[in-house]
Order: structure tokens, then sequence, then C-alpha cells
């Protein structure tokens, strides 16, 4: 069983940044696809990012080019930069991990007030 862990969120004000790390406990090179997804009151969960093992980067939620996902593959973790935070972007945050096996973080909460 694979886990996954999720850190980094908490509250901003509207216009601030905030970067998130979820850590795996296997390497994130054999495991496969890494994402992050989220879920804000009283909505479904929504794709924001996802990197492939080979780093092909996709996005859901950054036409404006204000989230950013990465990964570092030495340190089995994945992170999601967000700039120019919304009062929309509050939402609980989860990471994904999937390929061998389809893993889930327990989410970290991000909070965006206005």
């Amino acid at each position: 069983q694979v886990q996954v862990v999720e850190s980094g969120g908490g509250l901003v004000q509207a216009g601030g940044s905030l970067r998130l790390s979820c850590v795996t406990s296997t390497t994130i090179f054999s495991i496969g696809n890494l994402g992050w997804y989220r879920q804000a009151p009283g909505k479904q969960r929504e794709l924001v990012a996802t990197i492939t093992r080979r780093g092909s980067m996709n996005y859901v939620h950054s036409r404006e080019g204000r989230f950013t996902i990465s990964k570092d593959n030495a340190k089995n973790t994945v992170y999601l930069q967000m700039n120019s935070l919304k009062p929309e972007d509050t939402a609980v945050y989860y990471c994904r991990a999937w390929g061998t096996g389809d893993y889930w973080g327990q989410g970290t909460q991000v909070t965006v007030s206005s």
C-alpha cells in the first residue's frame, strides 16, 4: 500500500501564493502518474493538474497560468505552486498517484479570503 501525504495548505488572502507538497512512500517514478485534485464545499472533486512519469504536465484550472505542477523524483514529492489565488480556489486539495495502483491522500485545506 502506497501512502500519499499532502501538506502546505492554509489560509491566505486573495492574490497570495501557496505551495502544496505531496510525499509518497515509494518512488514516484515507479508509480507513474501524479496529480492534484480539489473539492470545494458542496461540489464534486475536480482535476487541477497532472504530471506523468516523463514529466509531461497537463492543467485544467491554470488557464491563467496561476498554477504550476512539478515533481522531484529524488524526494518522492510532487508540488503544486499556486499564485494569484482567488476566493474561488478555496477547497480541499488532494494528491493522487496512479499507474501501478490508485492512491489518494487525505487532503489539505486551502482557504482564500477576499
